[in-house]
Protein backbone atom coordinates (compact mmCIF):
# COMPACT_ATOMS: atom_id res chain seq x y z
CA UNK A 1 0.00 0.00 0.00
CA UNK A 2 1.35 3.48 -1.06
CA UNK A 3 2.06 5.67 2.10
CA UNK A 4 0.92 9.33 1.84
CA UNK A 5 1.10 10.30 5.28
CA UNK A 6 3.39 9.09 8.53
CA UNK A 7 0.12 7.99 10.39
CA UNK A 8 -1.61 4.52 9.31
CA UNK A 9 -5.25 5.67 9.96
CA UNK A 10 -4.65 9.47 7.77
CA UNK A 11 -3.79 7.22 4.79
CA UNK A 12 -6.53 4.65 5.82
CA UNK A 13 -8.86 7.62 5.68
CA UNK A 14 -7.61 8.88 2.53
CA UNK A 15 -8.10 5.93 0.75
CA UNK A 16 -11.21 5.08 1.93
CA UNK A 17 -12.83 8.48 1.32
CA UNK A 18 -10.85 8.39 -2.41
CA UNK A 19 -12.87 4.85 -2.39
CA UNK A 20 -16.67 6.16 -1.36
CA UNK A 21 -15.73 8.88 -4.04
CA UNK A 22 -15.00 6.38 -6.49
CA UNK A 23 -18.23 4.60 -5.86
CA UNK A 24 -20.56 7.62 -5.90
CA UNK A 25 -19.11 8.50 -9.60
CA UNK A 26 -19.60 5.13 -10.64
CA UNK A 27 -23.29 4.75 -8.84
CA UNK A 28 -24.89 6.57 -11.69
CA UNK A 29 -23.77 4.46 -13.94
CA UNK A 30 -24.88 1.36 -12.23
CA UNK A 31 -28.04 2.58 -12.03
CA UNK A 32 -28.35 3.31 -15.53
CA UNK A 33 -28.55 -0.85 -15.80
CA UNK A 34 -31.02 -1.05 -13.12
CA UNK A 35 -33.55 0.57 -15.51
CA UNK A 36 -33.20 4.04 -13.66
CA UNK A 37 -33.93 6.97 -16.76
CA UNK A 38 -30.96 8.83 -17.43
CA UNK A 39 -32.13 12.10 -16.87
CA UNK A 40 -32.14 10.98 -13.13
CA UNK A 41 -28.95 8.89 -13.10
CA UNK A 42 -26.23 11.36 -14.91
CA UNK A 43 -27.93 14.12 -13.52
CA UNK A 44 -25.49 16.55 -11.71
CA UNK A 45 -27.76 16.81 -8.38
CA UNK A 46 -27.62 12.62 -8.47
CA UNK A 47 -23.85 12.23 -9.06
CA UNK A 48 -23.28 15.10 -5.83
CA UNK A 49 -25.71 12.95 -3.53
CA UNK A 50 -23.77 9.55 -4.71
CA UNK A 51 -20.68 11.26 -4.53
CA UNK A 52 -22.04 13.08 -0.85
CA UNK A 53 -23.20 9.45 0.14
CA UNK A 54 -19.76 7.35 -0.74
CA UNK A 55 -17.79 9.82 1.28
CA UNK A 56 -19.71 9.32 3.82
CA UNK A 57 -19.45 6.00 4.05
CA UNK A 58 -15.62 6.51 3.56
CA UNK A 59 -15.66 8.34 6.63
CA UNK A 60 -17.95 5.73 9.26
CA UNK A 61 -15.54 3.46 8.07
CA UNK A 62 -12.69 5.15 9.15
CA UNK A 63 -14.63 5.86 12.21
CA UNK A 64 -15.10 1.64 13.04
CA UNK A 65 -12.00 0.81 11.86
CA UNK A 66 -10.37 3.72 14.71
CA UNK A 67 -12.98 2.52 17.48
CA UNK A 68 -12.57 -1.08 16.79
CA UNK A 69 -8.80 -1.73 15.43
CA UNK A 70 -7.28 1.71 16.71
CA UNK A 71 -8.73 0.69 20.36
CA UNK A 72 -7.10 -2.46 20.25
CA UNK A 73 -3.29 -1.01 19.06
CA UNK A 74 -3.62 1.83 21.46
CA UNK A 75 -4.29 -0.51 24.30
CA UNK A 76 -1.38 -2.42 23.07
CA UNK A 77 0.80 0.82 23.01
CA UNK A 78 -0.40 1.56 26.65
CA UNK A 79 0.86 -1.77 27.97
CA UNK A 80 3.78 -1.33 26.41
CA UNK A 81 4.66 1.68 27.86
CA UNK A 82 3.64 0.50 31.33
CA UNK A 83 6.09 -2.71 30.99
CA UNK A 84 8.71 0.17 30.19
CA UNK A 85 8.03 2.17 33.20
CA UNK A 86 8.22 -0.74 34.83
CA UNK A 87 11.53 -1.87 33.33
CA UNK A 88 13.22 1.88 34.15
CA UNK A 89 11.91 1.36 37.42
CA UNK A 90 13.80 -1.86 38.22
CA UNK A 91 17.11 -0.68 36.79
CA UNK A 92 19.68 -1.78 38.96
CA UNK A 93 17.64 -2.78 41.67
CA UNK A 94 16.75 -6.42 43.03
CA UNK A 95 12.65 -5.75 43.16
CA UNK A 96 10.70 -8.77 41.29
CA UNK A 97 8.94 -7.74 38.08
CA UNK A 98 5.66 -7.32 39.39
CA UNK A 99 3.49 -8.55 36.15
CA UNK A 100 1.03 -10.78 36.83
CA UNK A 101 -1.41 -11.59 33.99
CA UNK A 102 -3.96 -9.82 35.39
CA UNK A 103 -2.09 -6.91 35.72
CA UNK A 104 -0.23 -7.16 32.41
CA UNK A 105 -2.10 -9.32 29.95
CA UNK A 106 -3.83 -7.87 26.87
CA UNK A 107 -7.21 -9.75 26.59
CA UNK A 108 -7.36 -12.68 23.57
CA UNK A 109 -10.86 -11.92 21.85
CA UNK A 110 -10.10 -12.21 18.04
CA UNK A 111 -9.10 -15.20 16.15
CA UNK A 112 -7.29 -12.83 13.61
CA UNK A 113 -3.93 -10.77 13.82
CA UNK A 114 -4.39 -8.78 16.30
CA UNK A 115 -5.56 -11.63 18.08
CA UNK A 116 -1.87 -12.99 17.45
CA UNK A 117 -0.69 -9.65 18.33
CA UNK A 118 -2.15 -9.77 21.59
CA UNK A 119 -0.76 -13.61 22.42
CA UNK A 120 2.27 -12.59 21.27
CA UNK A 121 2.35 -9.58 23.39
CA UNK A 122 1.27 -12.12 26.22
CA UNK A 123 3.70 -14.49 25.61
CA UNK A 124 6.40 -11.60 25.31
CA UNK A 125 5.59 -10.46 28.59
CA UNK A 126 5.72 -14.10 30.73
CA UNK A 127 8.63 -14.71 29.05
CA UNK A 128 10.20 -10.82 30.32
CA UNK A 129 8.88 -11.86 33.72
CA UNK A 130 10.65 -14.93 33.69
CA UNK A 131 13.62 -13.32 32.28
CA UNK A 132 13.92 -10.68 35.10
CA UNK A 133 13.40 -12.64 37.86
CA UNK A 134 15.98 -15.53 36.84
CA UNK A 135 18.19 -11.76 36.89
CA UNK A 136 17.00 -10.56 40.06
CA UNK A 137 17.49 -14.40 41.43
CA UNK A 138 21.20 -14.31 40.61
CA UNK A 139 21.63 -10.90 41.45
CA UNK A 140 20.16 -11.72 44.95
CA UNK A 141 21.94 -15.41 45.09
CA UNK A 142 25.32 -13.49 44.07
CA UNK A 143 25.52 -10.78 46.81
CA UNK A 144 24.47 -13.16 49.29
CA UNK A 145 27.25 -15.72 48.52
CA UNK A 146 30.07 -12.73 48.18
CA UNK A 147 29.19 -12.05 52.33
CA UNK A 148 30.09 -15.53 53.14
CA UNK A 149 34.57 -16.51 52.97
CA UNK A 150 33.77 -19.97 55.10
CA UNK A 151 33.39 -22.78 53.10
CA UNK A 152 30.84 -24.09 55.40
CA UNK A 153 28.73 -21.40 55.80
CA UNK A 154 28.86 -20.19 52.36
CA UNK A 155 28.12 -24.01 51.20
CA UNK A 156 24.96 -23.86 53.59
CA UNK A 157 23.23 -20.42 52.81
CA UNK A 158 23.98 -21.66 49.34
CA UNK A 159 22.05 -24.73 48.91
CA UNK A 160 19.27 -22.95 51.05
CA UNK A 161 19.20 -20.33 48.27
CA UNK A 162 18.92 -23.23 45.87
CA UNK A 163 16.65 -25.40 47.28
CA UNK A 164 14.13 -22.68 47.44
CA UNK A 165 14.59 -21.38 43.61
CA UNK A 166 14.13 -24.98 42.02
CA UNK A 167 11.37 -26.30 45.07
CA UNK A 168 14.04 -28.96 45.84
CA UNK A 169 13.35 -30.29 49.99
CA UNK A 170 16.32 -31.84 49.74
CA UNK A 171 19.98 -31.39 48.65
CA UNK A 172 23.93 -31.59 49.25
CA UNK A 173 26.98 -29.67 48.13
CA UNK A 174 30.27 -31.84 48.18
CA UNK A 175 33.55 -30.38 47.97
CA UNK A 176 36.79 -31.75 46.41
CA UNK A 177 39.27 -32.38 48.92
CA UNK A 178 42.88 -33.90 48.50
CA UNK A 179 41.02 -36.24 45.83
CA UNK A 180 38.23 -36.79 47.77
CA UNK A 181 34.22 -35.12 47.84
CA UNK A 182 33.89 -34.36 50.97
CA UNK A 183 29.87 -33.01 52.48
CA UNK A 184 30.03 -29.42 53.17
CA UNK A 185 26.73 -29.22 53.60
CA UNK A 186 23.22 -31.66 53.36
CA UNK A 187 19.93 -30.92 54.14
CA UNK A 188 16.86 -33.40 53.99
CA UNK A 189 19.25 -36.32 53.85
CA UNK A 190 19.95 -39.30 55.78
CA UNK A 191 22.90 -40.63 54.26
CA UNK A 192 24.52 -38.00 52.95
CA UNK A 193 27.78 -39.18 54.12
CA UNK A 194 28.21 -41.93 51.19
CA UNK A 195 27.20 -39.33 48.65
CA UNK A 196 31.24 -39.08 48.42
CA UNK A 197 31.35 -42.50 46.74
CA UNK A 198 28.59 -42.41 44.71
CA UNK A 199 29.07 -43.48 41.30
CA UNK A 200 26.81 -40.80 39.77
CA UNK A 201 28.56 -37.95 42.17
CA UNK A 202 31.98 -39.06 41.16
CA UNK A 203 31.08 -39.36 36.82
CA UNK A 204 29.61 -35.77 36.99
CA UNK A 205 32.77 -34.34 38.45
CA UNK A 206 34.63 -36.53 36.18
CA UNK A 207 32.95 -35.62 33.08
CA UNK A 208 32.06 -32.22 33.91
CA UNK A 209 28.59 -32.59 32.58
CA UNK A 210 25.05 -32.39 34.18
CA UNK A 211 23.48 -35.70 35.25
CA UNK A 212 19.55 -35.85 35.24
CA UNK A 213 18.56 -38.58 36.68
CA UNK A 214 14.80 -40.02 36.76
CA UNK A 215 14.14 -42.53 39.51
CA UNK A 216 11.24 -45.89 39.26
CA UNK A 217 9.83 -46.21 42.19
CA UNK A 218 10.98 -49.13 43.13
CA UNK A 219 14.86 -48.15 43.31
CA UNK A 220 16.23 -45.96 45.88
CA UNK A 221 20.15 -44.74 45.59
CA UNK A 222 23.01 -44.85 48.09
CA UNK A 223 22.80 -41.37 49.72
CA UNK A 224 19.87 -39.92 48.60
CA UNK A 225 17.44 -41.41 51.05
CA UNK A 226 15.01 -38.79 52.35
CA UNK A 227 11.44 -38.85 53.93
CA UNK A 228 10.15 -38.90 50.92
CA UNK A 229 11.34 -40.87 47.83
CA UNK A 230 12.90 -38.83 45.06
CA UNK A 231 11.50 -39.19 41.42
CA UNK A 232 14.15 -36.61 40.21
CA UNK A 233 17.90 -35.76 40.77
CA UNK A 234 19.82 -33.47 39.66
CA UNK A 235 23.90 -33.82 40.08
CA UNK A 236 25.52 -30.35 39.04
CA UNK A 237 29.44 -29.50 38.58
CA UNK A 238 30.57 -26.84 40.60
CA UNK A 239 32.90 -25.58 37.76
CA UNK A 240 35.48 -22.64 38.03
CA UNK A 241 37.83 -22.06 34.77
CA UNK A 242 36.90 -25.45 33.44
CA UNK A 243 37.94 -27.21 36.98
CA UNK A 244 35.58 -29.54 38.86
CA UNK A 245 35.49 -27.69 42.87
CA UNK A 246 32.35 -30.22 43.51
CA UNK A 247 28.63 -30.89 43.48
CA UNK A 248 25.57 -29.65 43.60
CA UNK A 249 23.06 -32.09 44.56
CA UNK A 250 19.46 -31.69 44.31
CA UNK A 251 16.88 -34.18 44.89
CA UNK A 252 12.99 -33.78 44.43
CA UNK A 253 9.60 -36.25 44.77
CA UNK A 254 8.42 -35.00 41.37
CA UNK A 255 9.92 -33.74 38.26
CA UNK A 256 11.88 -30.57 38.08
CA UNK A 257 10.49 -27.28 36.06
CA UNK A 258 13.14 -27.22 33.10
CA UNK A 259 13.23 -23.78 33.22
CA UNK A 260 14.73 -24.34 36.72
CA UNK A 261 17.00 -26.93 36.12
CA UNK A 262 18.22 -25.57 32.97
CA UNK A 263 19.14 -21.89 34.59
CA UNK A 264 20.49 -23.74 37.74
CA UNK A 265 24.26 -23.68 35.60
CA UNK A 266 23.97 -19.77 35.96
CA UNK A 267 23.62 -20.09 40.07
CA UNK A 268 26.67 -22.86 39.42
CA UNK A 269 28.98 -20.47 38.08
CA UNK A 270 28.30 -17.36 40.96
CA UNK A 271 29.09 -20.21 43.44
CA UNK A 272 32.02 -21.81 41.60
CA UNK A 273 33.29 -17.82 41.82
CA UNK A 274 32.69 -17.85 45.60
CA UNK A 275 33.66 -21.43 46.32
CA UNK A 276 37.06 -20.41 44.98
CA UNK A 277 37.29 -17.56 46.93
CA UNK A 278 36.31 -19.14 50.26
CA UNK A 279 39.15 -21.99 49.71
CA UNK A 280 41.64 -19.29 48.94
CA UNK A 281 40.60 -17.38 51.94
CA UNK A 282 40.89 -20.87 54.10
CA UNK A 283 43.80 -21.43 52.96
CA UNK A 284 45.50 -18.19 53.69
CA UNK A 285 43.66 -18.26 56.98
CA UNK A 286 45.69 -21.71 57.44
CA UNK A 287 48.98 -20.24 56.13
CA UNK A 288 48.23 -17.37 58.69
CA UNK A 289 47.47 -19.59 61.45
CA UNK A 290 50.40 -22.39 60.67
CA UNK A 291 53.87 -22.41 61.25
CA UNK A 292 55.41 -23.25 57.98
CA UNK A 293 58.05 -25.05 59.64
CA UNK A 294 56.57 -27.57 61.91
CA UNK A 295 52.61 -27.57 60.85
CA UNK A 296 51.34 -26.54 64.07
CA UNK A 297 49.71 -23.43 64.88
CA UNK A 298 51.79 -20.34 65.45
CA UNK A 299 52.58 -18.20 68.04
CA UNK A 300 49.65 -15.27 67.58
CA UNK A 301 47.18 -17.88 66.33
CA UNK A 302 47.60 -20.14 69.32
CA UNK A 303 47.53 -17.78 71.79
CA UNK A 304 44.32 -16.46 70.52
CA UNK A 305 42.86 -19.60 70.69
CA UNK A 306 44.43 -20.37 74.21
CA UNK A 307 42.62 -17.10 75.12
CA UNK A 308 39.43 -18.68 74.02
CA UNK A 309 39.58 -21.59 75.95
CA UNK A 310 40.57 -20.20 79.00
CA UNK A 311 37.77 -17.94 78.76
CA UNK A 312 35.67 -21.05 77.76
CA UNK A 313 36.74 -22.78 81.16
CA UNK A 314 36.14 -19.88 83.47
CA UNK A 315 31.93 -19.73 81.98
CA UNK A 316 31.40 -23.37 81.93
CA UNK A 317 33.92 -24.44 85.34
CA UNK A 318 35.52 -26.61 83.44
CA UNK A 319 39.00 -27.71 83.76
CA UNK A 320 42.03 -26.37 81.51
CA UNK A 321 45.51 -27.73 81.21
CA UNK A 322 48.65 -26.53 79.66
CA UNK A 323 52.19 -27.34 79.34
CA UNK A 324 55.32 -25.66 78.14
CA UNK A 325 57.95 -27.98 75.92
CA UNK A 326 61.48 -26.83 75.73
CA UNK A 327 64.37 -28.95 73.76
CA UNK A 328 67.09 -29.61 75.95
CA UNK A 329 70.43 -28.37 74.45
CA UNK A 330 68.98 -27.25 71.35
CA UNK A 331 71.19 -24.76 70.41
CA UNK A 332 74.27 -27.53 70.55
CA UNK A 333 72.44 -29.51 68.14
CA UNK A 334 72.47 -26.83 65.44
CA UNK A 335 75.89 -26.23 66.34
CA UNK A 336 76.82 -29.61 65.81
CA UNK A 337 74.93 -30.55 62.80
CA UNK A 338 73.44 -27.52 61.20
CA UNK A 339 70.57 -25.82 61.24
CA UNK A 340 68.80 -28.38 58.94
CA UNK A 341 69.38 -31.41 60.93
CA UNK A 342 67.82 -28.99 63.51
CA UNK A 343 64.87 -28.04 61.22
CA UNK A 344 64.38 -31.79 61.32
CA UNK A 345 64.27 -32.03 65.29
CA UNK A 346 61.49 -29.17 65.45
CA UNK A 347 59.59 -31.27 63.13
CA UNK A 348 60.09 -34.92 64.89
CA UNK A 349 58.72 -33.08 68.44
CA UNK A 350 55.98 -31.64 66.74
CA UNK A 351 54.75 -34.67 65.03
CA UNK A 352 55.80 -36.86 68.14
CA UNK A 353 53.66 -34.74 70.66
CA UNK A 354 50.80 -34.02 68.25
CA UNK A 355 50.33 -37.74 68.23
CA UNK A 356 49.79 -37.61 71.99
CA UNK A 357 46.86 -35.44 72.18
CA UNK A 358 42.91 -36.20 71.80
CA UNK A 359 41.39 -34.17 68.58
CA UNK A 360 40.38 -30.70 69.97
CA UNK A 361 43.59 -30.71 71.88
CA UNK A 362 46.18 -27.62 70.19
CA UNK A 363 49.77 -27.59 69.91
CA UNK A 364 51.91 -24.33 69.28
CA UNK A 365 55.47 -23.17 68.34
CA UNK A 366 56.39 -20.33 69.93
CA UNK A 367 59.20 -19.91 68.60
CA UNK A 368 63.13 -21.00 68.39
CA UNK A 369 62.79 -24.69 70.31
CA UNK A 370 59.03 -23.67 72.36
CA UNK A 371 55.90 -25.35 71.98
CA UNK A 372 53.21 -24.86 74.05
CA UNK A 373 50.32 -27.50 74.70
CA UNK A 374 46.38 -26.57 75.26
CA UNK A 375 44.95 -29.61 77.25
CA UNK A 376 41.06 -29.23 77.13
CA UNK A 377 39.32 -30.04 80.21
CA UNK A 378 42.87 -31.69 81.14
CA UNK A 379 43.00 -31.88 85.35
CA UNK A 380 46.57 -31.04 86.68
CA UNK A 381 46.99 -35.01 86.92
CA UNK A 382 45.55 -35.44 83.33
CA UNK A 383 48.11 -32.85 82.03
CA UNK A 384 50.97 -34.38 84.10
CA UNK A 385 50.31 -37.61 82.32
CA UNK A 386 50.67 -35.80 79.03
CA UNK A 387 53.40 -34.01 79.57
CA UNK A 388 55.61 -37.66 80.62
CA UNK A 389 53.83 -39.36 77.75
CA UNK A 390 55.52 -37.29 75.07
CA UNK A 391 58.56 -36.94 77.34
CA UNK A 392 59.23 -40.69 77.28
CA UNK A 393 58.55 -41.12 73.59
CA UNK A 394 61.07 -38.14 72.45
CA UNK A 395 63.54 -39.21 74.57
CA UNK A 396 63.09 -42.92 73.25
CA UNK A 397 62.60 -41.62 69.32
CA UNK A 398 65.72 -40.51 67.00
CA UNK A 399 66.52 -38.56 64.78
CA UNK A 400 68.62 -39.44 62.25
CA UNK A 401 71.42 -37.79 60.84
CA UNK A 402 73.34 -39.98 58.04
CA UNK A 403 75.05 -43.20 60.03
CA UNK A 404 74.36 -41.37 63.33
CA UNK A 405 71.18 -40.85 65.37
CA UNK A 406 70.74 -37.94 67.74
CA UNK A 407 69.24 -38.22 71.00
CA UNK A 408 66.79 -35.37 71.95
CA UNK A 409 65.02 -35.01 75.60
CA UNK A 410 62.69 -31.82 76.46
CA UNK A 411 61.92 -30.27 79.69
CA UNK A 412 58.13 -29.82 80.10
CA UNK A 413 56.59 -27.25 82.55
CA UNK A 414 52.53 -27.44 83.11
CA UNK A 415 49.94 -25.74 84.76
CA UNK A 416 46.45 -26.78 85.13
CA UNK A 417 42.95 -24.89 85.94
CA UNK A 418 40.67 -24.67 88.21
CA UNK A 419 44.14 -26.23 90.30
CA UNK A 420 45.76 -23.00 89.59
CA UNK A 421 43.54 -20.13 90.83
CA UNK A 422 44.02 -17.87 88.08
CA UNK A 423 42.64 -14.80 86.32
CA UNK A 424 44.02 -14.64 83.00
CA UNK A 425 45.53 -17.52 80.63
CA UNK A 426 48.68 -15.03 81.23
CA UNK A 427 49.27 -16.47 84.71
CA UNK A 428 48.78 -19.96 83.31
CA UNK A 429 51.82 -19.05 81.36
CA UNK A 430 53.59 -17.37 83.94
CA UNK A 431 52.75 -20.40 86.42
CA UNK A 432 53.89 -22.92 83.38
CA UNK A 433 57.07 -21.08 82.50
CA UNK A 434 58.16 -21.06 86.60
CA UNK A 435 57.50 -25.25 86.52
CA UNK A 436 59.61 -25.40 83.18
CA UNK A 437 62.66 -23.28 84.62
CA UNK A 438 62.70 -25.37 87.63
CA UNK A 439 63.58 -28.54 85.75
CA UNK A 440 65.86 -26.47 83.20
CA UNK A 441 67.81 -26.07 86.44
CA UNK A 442 67.61 -29.56 88.42
CA UNK A 443 68.94 -31.99 85.55
CA UNK A 444 66.43 -31.28 82.58
CA UNK A 445 64.25 -34.10 80.77
CA UNK A 446 61.59 -34.19 83.39
CA UNK A 447 58.11 -32.88 83.87
CA UNK A 448 56.79 -30.65 86.70
CA UNK A 449 53.59 -29.06 87.43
Amino acid sequence: MIRMTKKVFSDLAIWMMGFGMLVGIIFPFFMLVLGIPSSIALSWWFFLVCMIAGLCVGAVNIQLAKRIVGSRIKDLSNHMMEIEGHLKDLAGKNDAFDCTPMKCHIPVDSEDALGDSSRSFNSLVDTLAKSLQTEVNIRTYTQMLSSHLETDELSRAALVSLMEMVKAPAGAILVEEDGEMQVRCSIGLTKADSLGENILVLDTLRTLKRSLIDIPKDIMLDGVLASFHPQQIIVEPVLYKQVGLGVIVLASPVPFEKEMYENLDLFGRSLALAMHNAMAHDQVQKLAAVDPLTGVYNRRFGMSRLHEEFVRSVKQGGALGLMMIDIDNFKQINDAYGHSIGDRVLRSIAMTARGQLREGDIIVRLGGDEFMLVLLGASRSDAQDVGENIRRMIEEKRVSYGEQSIHVTVSIGGASFPELDAEYEKEMIEAADRALYIVKNSGRNRVSM
